[in-house]
């Protein structure tokens, strides 16, 4: 870890604070995420467990998948299962997914790839480790966001990007100590090729040793650091932040991270998931699979999906020249 690299972070464009970004956000809790499993039983840390709503918002759900070492055999995924109301945004660290719906999105997502799936009005999906993988085994190492849609955009039709890790933004700090991906939004004028409905920014950086990134971020967006490995600390104070640990942050204009001078010897430096966007404020309700914003239109999903008008999964497996694959 991690897939998507620079041989030299001396010559990417450098992410810094500008001189009048005095305000930087300072951390508001600090949790650490239970380990639980999903699908077909494979491991997760759920990142945003304990944590109120409307701190998140508009995200709903992260699941940190893995890291893990599969022995042959092992490797599993989800079964056919629907959803509705928001998008799934599945980001492979290392291994590979493959992924399938019933609006015609699908293929394989490996080392830095991300599947970025508008649910919207409706669908189901599958995404299982390919056969070669299940036989052979390997590290496998994820994450899955759910990202909330506005009540205008809950019933547009589904829609999947496919974004090839060697098409995100990536930048350096000043020092070059540490390095970010930029998945989607803008930070600093380096831009991700991710393209939302909700403005959000999604990044993920390494920070080495002993290094600190101090980076601009939206004042209208919300904040959150999430570790993937290692031990650091975010804002001014230096609160102390480790594996499966999130921050929430307050307003300001940056977010500073920091690694501590030792890590551990499995990571060699401080990974970190930075995350925020313009909260949609609008009532959520929420059941499984479905994300709407009353009740009533949460079982009109579950109806919907008992009735077949979600699709209906396919007699066969059609192969796909794209996207991903993996969670919830």
């Amino acid at each position: 870890m991690p897939a998507v690299t620079a041989p030299d972070w001396t010559v990417l464009p450098r992410v810094a604070a500008g001189p009048t970004q005095t305000e930087d956000r300072a951390p508001v809790s600090v949790t650490s995420a239970p380990q639980g499993y999903e699908g077909e039983g494979f491991p997760v840390r759920r990142a945003f467990a304990g944590v109120e709503p409307h701190l998140l918002d508009p995200f709903i759900h992260l699941d940190q998948m893995g890291e893990v070492e599969y022995a042959p055999g092992e490797p599993k995924g989800t079964p056919w299962h629907p959803h509705r109301g928001f998008e799934t945004v599945t980001y492979i660290i290392d291994g590979v997914m493959d992924h399938q719906d019933t609006h015609g999105g699908g293929g394989s997502i490996t080392d830095g790839d991300t599947q970025w799936m508008t649910a919207g009005g409706g669908l189901l999906h599958i995404e299982a480790p390919p056969e070669w993988l299940v036989v052979k085994g390997g590290l496998f190492h994820g994450l899955q966001l759910w990202v909330n849609l506005p009540k205008a955009d809950k019933w547009k039709p589904p829609a999947y990007q496919d974004i090839r890790g060697g098409d995100v933004g990536l930048a350096s700090t000043p020092d070059a100590g540490a390095l970010l991906r930029i998945i989607a939004g803008e930070v600093d004028g380096v831009k991700g090729p991710g393209s939302t409905h909700t403005p959000m920014a999604l990044v993920h950086a390494s920070v080495a040793p002993g290094a600190q990134m101090v980076v601009p971020w939206r004042t209208d967006f919300n904040a959150l650091v999430y570790v993937l490995s290692g031990d650091g600390h975010v804002g001014r104070e230096r609160r102390p932040l480790r594996t499966g640990q999130l921050a929430v942050l307050g307003h300001g204009e940056t977010i500073t991270v920091g690694a501590d001078q030792r890590q551990e010897a499995r990571h060699s430096v401080l990974e970190v998931v930075l995350l925020g966007g313009l909260p949609i404020r609008e009532p959520i309700a929420w059941a499984g699979p479905f994300v709407m914003n009353t009740k009533a239109e949460v079982m009109q999903a579950f109806e919907d999906f008992q009735k077949g008008r979600l699709g209906t999964i396919p007699t066969q497996k059609v192969p796909h020249a794209g996207v991903e694959g993996q969670i919830l």
